[in-house]
């Protein structure tokens, strides 16, 4: 069978360069099945595990049918956490990078009116959790009369979250024609009642063949009494010597505690849990997603928006007590083609979830004994050697794609009566340059940005430090990240 390419299904060539320059060669399974049902403007259910490539199936044809020139949001897309809104904001961006698809982010724990700000720009695809969306729709900071498309993503978390009411009235205030798709590991009954009520006539999707969990993944099981669990940490990390590990606790304080500990014992670490600002979450998964330190503590808030097609292991120090969560921790590894292992320690007084994760996931986790002494001994020296080792940083999947793109700062914006427009009929009159060479565009009241593509940013940097926009001599230099 002839494997399917991203040009077999009819995209412009904006998307296509995108996709090539993310190194995106074929389309996954779920990409294969979805993208051509959802071009033709279909409303969708799809039940596949994660890890499946299913973002790029919504992003791609949502980036292919927005219009760039309408200035309101085209699509909406509702993720259940902050780190999954800013990762599906970052992919579209990506896909769209060429086709100058603005797509803002919006959840809480960040400044309202900062994003009462960014929803004036022009904005054609929002992405956000369901409390801070609501906010906005009810405060009218948040147009929707122009939304065609709704991407409810990862449904079922959004139900063990209690989003599930925020979400019905969000639809309630959406235009119903449109476009609506929904996503999810896992059907529950609830999701099936939201998709019969919101839904006209959904084409249903579901990748069976792996279950809930991939097969590229390896579980198994360690018994172990509480007061052993740190002792056993450490020979198992020794004997498995992972490249980039999470390990998964309950709760904030055992996260804390479990830092500190592997901290003093010289693992390259560090953590990140709920009690953490918004700013620091993001910095520490960016620096385990480059590859800065190899074991990630955390508690489920993390389970969601990790999307790092390295992670070898995943430990679940803690035993998660809901059976759902037990596959979205394990579905950090295993990504993108690649082999996992997922290693769960449980104590006497434990048994009951076991029970409950095996029947949910329809197998029973192969036990494993204890690594013995001469096991932890003879990997010791292996396991010191790395983890004493300088980092390997590891390059972004848009780094190709973002390496010949220059954005610049310019002061000047709405006070002055700027607008898009002007920045384009300006730059294009730069011998050399043309409409295609520039990226988004992004206007505030006192400053504005511009994206300059295809290395082009030097020479237009050099050009408008001696050319006025509408008149105005405005400074410009490239700007910060």
């Amino acid at each position: 069978m002839v494997q399917k390419t991203y040009q077999d299904y009819q995209l412009s060539e904006e998307i296509l360069k995108a996709l090539h320059k993310l190194n995106y060669k074929h389309p996954t399974d779920v990409q294969a099945e979805v993208i051509p049902v959802a071009l033709l403007k279909k409303d969708l259910i799809v039940k596949s595990q994660t890890g499946s490539g299913k973002t790029a199936s919504f992003g791609i044809p949502i980036c292919e049918m927005v219009d760039w020139e309408e200035n309101k949001p085209q699509a909406l897309i509702l993720t259940p956490t902050r780190e999954l809104a800013a990762q599906v904001k970052e992919d579209i961006t990506n896909i769209g990078r060429f086709k100058r698809i603005k797509a803002t982010a919006i959840y809480g724990k960040q400044p309202f009116n900062t994003q009462k700000n960014e929803l004036k720009q022009k904005s054609h695809v929002v992405v956000g959790t369901p409390g801070r969306v609501l906010d906005h729709i009810q405060k009218g900071t948040l147009v929707v009369e122009r939304l065609n498309f709704l991407i409810i993503d990862e449904a079922d978390e959004m139900l063990n979250m209690g989003f599930i009411e925020q979400v019905e009235a969000i639809i309630q205030e959406l235009p119903s024609d449109r476009v609506t798709m929904l996503f999810s590991a896992t059907l529950p009954e609830d999701i099936n009642n939201l998709s019969k009520k919101y839904m006209k006539n959904p084409e249903h999707i579901e990748r069976k063949a792996s279950g809930l969990t991939t097969d590229k993944i390896e579980h198994y099981l360690l018994e172990i009494d509480e007061k052993e669990k740190y002792s056993l940490l450490k020979d198992v990390t020794t004997v498995e010597n992972p490249d980039s590990c999470i390990i998964f606790c309950r709760t904030q304080e055992q996260v804390d505690f479990l830092s500190r500990q592997l901290t003093r014992d010289n693992y390259p670490c560090d953590k990140i849990h709920g009690g953490l600002i918004q700013e620091d979450r993001f910095a520490v998964m960016d620096d385990f997603k480059r590859g800065e330190f190899s074991y990630l503590i955390a508690t489920d808030v993390a389970a969601r928006g990790i999307d790092i097609d390295s992670v070898t292991h995943v430990i679940n120090y803690d035993i998660p007590l809901e059976k759902e969560s037990y596959v979205h921790r394990t579905g950090r590894t295993g990504r993108a083609g690649k082999t996992g292992k997922a290693l769960t320690f449980i104590t006497p007084n434990e048994k009951r979830y076991l029970a409950d994760i095996e029947d949910y996931i329809g197998f029973q986790l192969l036990k494993l004994s204890r690594p013995s002494r001469a096991e932890v001994g003879s990997a010791r020296h292996s396991f010191e050697q790395k983890l004493n080792a300088s980092p390997i940083i590891k390059k972004d999947k848009s780094d190709q794609l973002n390496q010949d793109i220059m954005k610049l700062y310019f002061n000047g914006g709405k006070k002055k009566k700027i607008r898009a427009v002007d920045f384009v009929g300006t730059i294009t009159k730069i011998e050399g340059l043309s409409a295609d060479d520039i990226g988004i565009i992004t206007i505030q009241e006192n400053v504005s940005y511009v994206d300059i593509l295809n290395g082009k940013g030097p020479l237009v940097l050099n050009a408008m430090k001696n050319t006025t926009i509408k008149g105005k001599q405005l400074k410009v230099h490239k700007a910060k990240k």
